[in-house]
């Protein structure tokens, strides 16, 4: 016999069959929730924050000012040829300045593979190794940040061989700035930061279904029909 957790995921799956219930669509959601927090990432602002990006300081800034957690993400920027890039998001837990066993939550790689033609993907870790992003195109008639656009120009030199890590001095700033952010958007944050580890107390959504997943479902209610001779 089925033990009761089994019996209700597999309830849960036969309720939501015309939308799929497989581990790859789940995998490639836009939202992902940490397993044991309320903290979310929206992977689109965050692809989009690389490409707008003037540079790895200001790219610190927008991935802190996107995450709704306590915590602040380190930003590790690695040229590792003339052509690739890649770029670590991470939480410095013991202040060392380096992406340390257990503290990444995210990597982005691009890649130019043609005259004004790139690629970039961005994958997930820890509790973010649901996100798996396809890979997405990007051309030189994009808006796109200094940092990304100059990898474009004729005779680039890369500048970031030795590769650029946020510094313990600047997680302060970095916190200082996220806070103005939330401040100057109370819809949305609330003024009292909650406990570390968990996410910013945000002002309460509308719940997205799905569980940690964030799949959004909508919910059609039926009606009780009396019955008449």
């Amino acid at each position: 016999m089925l033990s009761k957790t089994k019996w209700l995921a597999a309830a849960l799956c036969l309720a939501i069959a015309p939308i799929g219930c497989t581990d790859r669509d789940r995998g490639n959601e836009r939202w992902a929730t940490t397993e044991n927090t309320n903290v979310d990432i929206d992977w689109n602002k965050v692809n989009e924050a690389y490409k707008a990006a003037e540079g790895p300081e200001d790219l610190e800034k927008r991935i802190n000012e996107i995450y709704e957690g306590d915590e602040v993400i380190s930003i590790a920027v690695h040229d590792l040829d003339a052509k690739n890039q890649e770029v670590t998001g991470f939480f410095d837990k013991n202040g060392s300045g380096a992406v340390d066993e257990g503290e990444k939550v995210f990597t982005i790689k691009r890649e130019i593979v043609g005259d004004g033609q790139a690629q970039m993907q961005t994958q997930g870790y820890g509790t973010y190794a649901g996100y798996h992003s396809p890979l997405l195109s990007i051309a030189t008639g994009m808006l796109l940040g200094s940092m990304m656009s100059r990898a474009f120009m004729p005779g680039y030199m890369p500048l970031y061989s030795q590769p650029y890590r946020t510094s313990t001095s600047r997680l302060t700033s970095l916190r200082e700035t996220r806070s103005q952010a939330r401040r100057s958007n109370p819809s949305r944050f609330r003024p009292k930061p909650s406990s570390t580890g968990r996410g910013y107390n945000r002002t309460p959504r509308a719940p997205r279904g799905g569980g940690r997943f964030g799949v959004r479902r909508s919910v059609r209610t039926v009606l009780p029909v009396e019955l008449t001779a």
